[in-house]
Parts: C-alpha cells; sequence; structure tokens
C-alpha cells in the first residue's frame, strides 16, 4: 500500500543524538534539582514528583530523594516517563530564554517540508515526553517547525520496543499501518514497528546498515512514492 503517512523517530534519526546527550541531559542535570525544589507545589510538578515516588517504590522520598533519584536516571538514561516529562518542563525554560535552541538535521529539515507539501501526514514517536519533541521542533535552529506535524506519540503510547505500541499509534492516527512509514536509527525499533505492519527505513548517519531494514544515511534519499 502507498505510504500515507511517515513517523520519524527523534534522537539520531532527524536530530543529532550529541544534543540530546552533550547539550539537553546536561542541561536539565544542572537545572532541575532546583527546578524540582523550586515548582514542589506546583501542580503539574506535584504530579510527577508522587509519579517517581511509585516508579522508585519510594512512597516516603523527600523532595530531596527524588532529585537523587531523577539524576540517577539521567545518568542511566533511564526512559521513565515522569522524569521525561519534568525534563521538558526544564528544557521549556532554556529555549523560552534562548538559552536552547533544537538541532535538526539540514536534510531532515528539507525532506519534511517537502513530504507535508506532497500531502504526506507526518508523526513523531520518540522517547522523550511529547513537550519536548514539541519544543526541539518549535524552537529549532531552522525556525518552529511544528506546524508540519499532525501528532506527537512519547512512552504513554508504550516502550518503542514492542509491536503493540506501534499498533496503537496505527489505530489512533486512523491509518492502516502498511501505509506508515516508520524512520529510527535503532533496529530493535524498527524490528517492532515491523512486526506491526509498519513499512521501515533505518537512519545511520555514520554508515553502516540496520540487519532487517532498508537502511540510509540521509533522509535527501528517501523517495516515499516508490515505497
Amino acid at each position: 500500500m502507498p505510504i500515507k503517512a511517515v513517523l520519524t523517530d527523534i534522537e539520531g534519526t532527524t536530530s543529532a543524538v550529541s544534543f540530546v546527550f552533550d547539550v539537553l541531559f546536561p542541561f536539565a542535570a544542572r537545572h532541575l534539582p532546583a527546578f524540582v525544589v523550586e515548582h514542589a507545589a506546583v501542580p503539574e510538578v506535584a504530579v510527577q514528583i508522587e509519579a517517581v515516588r511509585v516508579e522508585s517504590g519510594e512512597a516516603d522520598a523527600s523532595i530531596q530523594r527524588v532529585v537523587e533519584i531523577l539524576l540517577g536516571w539521567i545518568a542511566e538514561d533511564r526512559k521513565a516517563t515522569p522524569l521525561k516529562a519534568l525534563q521538558g518542563m526544564v528544557w521549556e525554560q532554556g529555549y523560552k530564554t534562548g538559552q536552547l535552541k533544537g538541532h535538526v538535521y539540514p536534510d531532515a529539515v528539507e525532506a519534511l517540508r517537502r513530504w507535508k507539501q506532497e500531502g504526506y501526514e507526518l508523526y513523531v514517536y520518540s522517547s522523550g515526553s511529547i513537550q519536548a519533541q514539541k519544543l526541539i521542533f518549535g524552537c529549532s535552529e531552522t525556525g518552529d517547525m511544528t506546524p508540519l506535524f499532525s501528532g506527537y506519540f512519547d512512552t504513554t503510547s508504550g516502550p518503542k520496543r514492542e509491536a503493540a505500541s506501534y499498533e496503537r499509534i496505527a489505530k489512533v492516527i486512523s491509518v492502516p499501518a502498511d501505509a506508515i512509514l516508520f524512520l529510527s536509527d535503532v533496529v530493535e525499533e524498527l524490528d517492532a514497528a515491523q512486526a506491526a505492519g509498519m513499512q521501515t527505513i533505518g537512519l545511520a548517519r555514520d554508515g553502516g546498515e540496520l540487519p532487517g531494514h532498508e537502511t540510509v544515511a540521509s533522509f535527501a534519499v528517501i523517495d516515499l512514492s516508490r515505497l
């Protein structure tokens, strides 16, 4: 079936992994402790603090202990939903003050804009929170890219390495799985999307192959009309 929608990962796909690990994570690690302490009584923050207590199994954790848990999760790159939500809030402040600008590869910018003009629906699926996704594209180095996207998905839709997550996304966007192209740099994610019936292309920007999937080094060589 011809492609009708493109579902793309961010980290290592549209954007450099180094931006996340060398810029975003350190920024969050520096600013998150004070943010959590200062905003602990704010409802949306309080909900995430409680979620940290639940996920860590430390129901009585103090605010300071919650901060320690969060920093530990950052260090191990844990895909914890409350961590992602709080990181997103911290990053929002950074983007708003101009301390952060989202990195998106030029070839991804060009292709996404072209695909949108050609009538394809574009969606994002990343382990980062939906808020963080909107920030990286909304405050990108090339300007606001959010008008290109019809929707965003994160770990609340399920783990990225499980086929059921991709089946849920296909149902939500009301597009048959085999009419959706999923782009990622992680073979396990591509495998899961493929198992759900989606078409896949792997991004290996430094060369190499993602076994079992067509692999390219740039968005520029992806031709949706031939899939």
